[in-house]
């Protein structure tokens, strides 16, 4: 962090410790202390939540609660334990994106930042990504890329990064659509479920 602070200089930056670290390790944490990140996310194993409590009492860096929080009532208990200051929201890990809004809105009603986080979607799954991202409990710059950070050629239009941001889709449903041609492209299988003939 030091190397990347003297780099850099003063802009925002935030570290994802993917729960490599134990309580025991609170001493070196709170070296980060230092360094004015925006947060440090997820230190502790993520059943960890009273772990989190006890090292953020002892931590000036905010931490971020991800792989911990998987519902609304995760997100409460955490709150209510005072184990995070910032929550990283992945809609594909929390279930989708009811589950989603449901932690922004009790993430929001405490005072609580949340981010939104990516997990490589295509564009079916970045689009709404951004929707959500949109909402105003999200005040942290999130990872939801450009396609062409992770895709030669997306499923849907690209998405695009233009100073900093990417617009929200306004089409109807998830905002995107699929390009037909492209998807025949890429399937490898289909399977019908339910057929009106």
């Amino acid at each position: 962090m030091r190397a990347v602070r003297e780099r850099f200089g003063d802009v925002l930056l935030q570290v994802d410790a993917n729960t490599a670290y134990t309580l025991a390790d609170a001493e070196h944490l709170c070296r980060l202390d230092e360094f004015g990140l925006l947060l440090v996310e997820q230190p502790l194993a993520e059943d960890d939540i009273r772990g989190h409590s006890l090292l953020a009492q002892r931590i000036r860096t905010p931490i971020c609660l991800d792989e911990s929080i998987t519902s609304a009532k995760d997100a409460a208990t955490a709150i209510a334990l005072d184990a995070c200051r910032v929550i990283n929201i992945k809609p594909a890990r929390v279930g989708g994106y009811l589950e989603a809004r449901r932690i922004h809105d009790v993430a929001v009603a405490h005072g609580i930042a949340v981010w939104c986080g990516g997990m490589l979607e295509t564009g079916i799954g970045r689009g709404p990504n951004l929707a959500l991202a949109a909402l105003p409990g999200f005040v942290l710059p999130g990872d939801v890329s450009a396609s062409r950070r992770y895709f030669a050629e997306d499923v849907t239009e690209p998405f695009e990064l233009k100073d900093g941001f990417m617009h929200v889709p306004t089409g109807p449903g998830i905002g995107v659509e699929p390009i037909p041609e492209t998807l025949r492209r890429f399937t490898t299988a289909t399977r019908v479920l339910y057929s009106s003939d």
